[in-house]
């Protein structure tokens, strides 16, 4: 048996995708989007190429463009099995492909724009919308916790992630001749104490481990924390009549923060202040979550009991059209607005950002992670002046940093999702970092346990 890793390897947080091969079976764990940079472009190409015929299954972690958006590749690569995930991943998957197949049409076409002007040749979308509807129907919904037989001699089973709605860690069981190997995909792992989902469940047996180490280096700020944080930083804005601008991911992050601002509304913590939900990505996934409260932990599930979330939120804007949220262009502050993408690499926070970077009134949270390469990382590291479509932006508005609201778990709990698979001994593989994030777990693992965790570069080529 043979593990590839085509993604989230070398150093690389994005384009999650691991291709498992026995003598029987060919099967594709995740199928990302690379993001961030030119180099992100030059990587985002078919996993396997022509020979994506030969795939049996694709199964999926959870729906983010990261792990999915490399999918409507596979079909006209040839690939015609089936892609199995938990039902709420297979609802936010159509969501996040339809939209990024949306936004690399507008990106074609503005560019085009341009090189038509400058007489340069055309570029293309990376896929078609028709592409990303071939592949959803190719989606099968599995259970949480009832093992699946995917492809010949390989069962997968689904628990909790806490990531996002849907999410799961993956334990495979491998028959490879007369042998039967347990592999088992960490995903991405959500933190403790998080409101709305339930809390990651760990696994106790495996021959071979592949655990995510975004945040390898570093625990979070506690959540409580960071919350009056942000409580703090809204009622100062409130005070100064301030726009906040907050990049954010269109599903998980959105729906924490409304929850977040209901929670507070309802308590007076903040008097409530005009809200805008600019984005119909967010909208819509905000939609699919109210579908799914049985995935909701006990905490939410009280509070939505209590008290409907549409009382508490009566000042909420959800702006689905481009003339609404350009009209929130010329509203005063006090107001927040909500508007995607998360790391500032696409959607309408740009426009947002170009309007408002300037401003020393102007407050922009940053309220997750950000992939080296983007304009949130710019933001994050302290840059003076930015360039956003082609124009360059003085930053002036002060940059809040709140990375106790990220949906992956920090070091520490990093290590105690691992610690329940310790015991077994197995072989430790460490992706989805940058180098010194899962350099740093890695050494933890090797003083803990005495196991030592392999680093693959992209495309290295793991044997059992």
């Amino acid at each position: 048996m043979k593990i590839t890793v085509l993604g989230a390897g070398g150093g690389e947080v994005t384009g999650s995708a691991y291709l498992i091969e026995t003598r029987n079976a060919a099967v594709l764990v995740d199928c990302g989007l690379f993001q961030g940079g030119h180099r992100a472009e030059e990587l985002n190409k078919t996993p396997l190429g022509a020979d994506s015929a030969r795939l049996n299954a694709v199964v999926l972690t959870h729906a983010h463009l990261d792990h999915t958006g490399r999918l409507p590749l596979l079909a006209p690569a040839g690939f015609t099995g089936p892609v199995y995930a938990t039902p709420a991943t297979i609802e936010m998957t159509g969501l996040i492909l339809r939209d990024a197949a949306r936004i690399q049409f507008q990106d074609a076409e503005r560019i085009n724009r341009k090189n038509l002007r400058a007489g340069e040749v055309p570029v293309h979308p990376l896929y078609s919308g028709e592409d990303v509807e071939h592949i959803l129907r190719q989606l099968k919904p599995v259970p949480y916790h009832e093992p699946v037989a995917v492809a010949p001699g390989v069962q997968v089973r689904f628990v909790e992630a806490g990531h996002m709605l849907g999410s799961a860690s993956l334990q495979l069981f491998v028959d490879d001749g007369d042998v039967r190997r347990t592999l088992v995909f960490s995903g991405d792992l959500g933190p403790k104490g998080a409101p709305i989902l339930r809390e990651a469940e760990p696994f106790s047996q495996a021959d071979l481990v592949f655990l995510e180490s975004t945040y390898g280096d570093r625990d979070h700020r506690p959540f409580d924390e960071t919350v009056a944080e942000f409580i703090h930083i809204l009622q100062q804005a409130v005070a100064r009549k301030s726009k906040v601008l907050v990049p954010t991911f269109a599903v998980g992050r959105a729906q924490l923060l409304t929850a977040l601002l209901a929670w507070a509304f309802r308590n007076r913590s903040i008097e409530p202040f005009p809200v805008f939900l600019d984005s119909p990505m967010a909208i819509e996934a905000s939609q699919i979550y109210a579908r799914h409260e049985e995935l909701f932990d006990d905490e939410m599930i009280a509070f939505l009991k209590a008290s409907p979330m549409s009382r508490d939120l009566a000042t909420l804007r959800m702006t689905a059209s481009p003339e609404e949220s350009r009209r929130i262009n010329s509203i005063p502050g006090p107001c927040l607005i909500m508007a995607g993408a998360g790391m500032c690499n696409a959607g309408r926070i740009l426009h947002h950002l170009r309007h408002n970077l300037w401003n020393p009134e102007s407050q922009v949270i940053i309220a997750g992670y950000q992939g080296a390469g983007t304009l949130g990382r710019q933001l994050v590291d302290g840059a003076k002046k930015v360039m956003i479509f082609g124009e360059p932006i003085i930053v002036k508005a002060q940059i809040h940093t709140l990375g106790g609201f990220s949906a992956h778990a920090g070091q520490t709990e990093l290590l105690a999702w691992f610690a329940a698979l310790a015991p077994a001994r197995p072989r430790v593989v460490l992706t989805h970092g940058e180098n010194p994030q899962r350099t740093a777990l890695g050494k933890l693992i090797t003083e803990r346990y005495g196991l030592t965790p392999t680093l693959p570069a992209l495309g290295e080529i793991i044997e059992l």
